[in-house]
């Protein structure tokens, strides 16, 4: 299921890409297609516990309707990462004693298609702020554990949903015609495990660059 839904994605943004190939005039009302691309934070809890931060990068596709000169819709497809990383006091027994023999570390990552669908206000005319919902597809969930005496073993991490969802604000300023810098951050309100386990959310911050093709 997760290989057909990558390419459904895969055949749209093609079809998208020739159809705005195709288009020998713009008015000022087309559709404007581009890439971006940057730095994505995530923040990971377990019940009321946060965990490490996670850094990663993410990049994609990008594209908005204007509707007015004020107000915009812009989708996206991205791919990034999300996850968190907790360590704990491992112990072993030695003879007739509890030895400490260092940290036990969890890393967890989520590999996410993101799709993000936002709604664009245009304070002025390079300066919008944006409101939606982001759309994390897990096309892989693992978590690598390591110590001193088993060393490191990886693991899928079950119990998460295929589909997670984010609420978002975010800001944009256009450069110019064609570039652009943006950034937003996702809030963790809505669990992303199927509720047979600990509560587990995530809230990530993402900035970055990008360029607009028209």
């Amino acid at each position: 299921m997760k290989k057909n839904f990558l390419f459904v994605l895969l055949l749209a943004a093609s079809a998208f890409m020739n159809a705005q190939t195709q288009q020998s005039t713009k008015t000022e009302s087309s559709v404007s297609f581009g890439v971006k691309g940057g730095y994505s934070l995530s923040s990971m809890k377990f019940f009321d516990e946060k965990l490490d931060s996670k850094s990663y990068f993410y990049a994609g596709i990008v594209a908005e309707q204007p509707l007015s000169p004020k107000f915009g819709l812009q989708a996206e497809v991205l791919y990034t990462q999300l996850g968190g990383k907790i360590a704990y006091p491992a112990v072993a027994i030695v003879g007739n004693e509890v030895v400490n023999v260092g940290n036990m570390t969890v890393e967890y990552r989520l590999n996410q298609i993101q799709v993000p669908i936002s709604a664009k206000y245009y304070i002025i005319p390079n300066l919008s702020a944006s409101a939606g919902m982001n759309f994390g597809f897990n096309i892989s969930t693992k978590a690598e554990t390591s110590n001193a005496i088993t060393g490191t073993e990886k693991s899928n991490y079950d119990g998460i949903k295929t589909l997670n969802l984010f609420p978002f604000l975010g800001a944009e300023y256009k450069i110019n015609d064609k570039f652009f810098v943006d950034a937003r951050y996702h809030f963790n309100f809505i669990e992303i495990n199927k509720g047979n386990g600990v509560p587990v959310k995530v809230g990530f911050l993402q900035a970055g660059v990008g360029y607009k093709f028209k």
